[in-house]
């Protein structure tokens, strides 16, 4: 069975950021997390971190777009 939601060390490694960096995104509400067990570990729903990513790539691709015209 495939994982659903992974901690923030992936999601770091995954963006290649670091912890803090990856934290601060989902304290932002930039990427969308929810708080598990005990000790409020963070996880992210891998649907939730490829969405961020979709969104990254447009938010990029509009910058881009406008530095063109500009």
């Amino acid at each position: 069975m495939a994982k659903r939601f992974v901690p923030l060390s992936d999601v770091a490694e995954t963006l290649d950021i670091s912890a803090a960096q990856a934290y601060a995104l989902v304290r932002s509400g930039e990427l969308p997390a929810i708080k598990v067990g005990g000790r409020g570990q963070w996880r992210v729903e891998l649907t939730e971190l490829d969405a961020y990513i979709e969104r990254m790539y447009s938010q990029t691709k509009a910058f881009v777009d406008s530095q063109r015209d500009g």
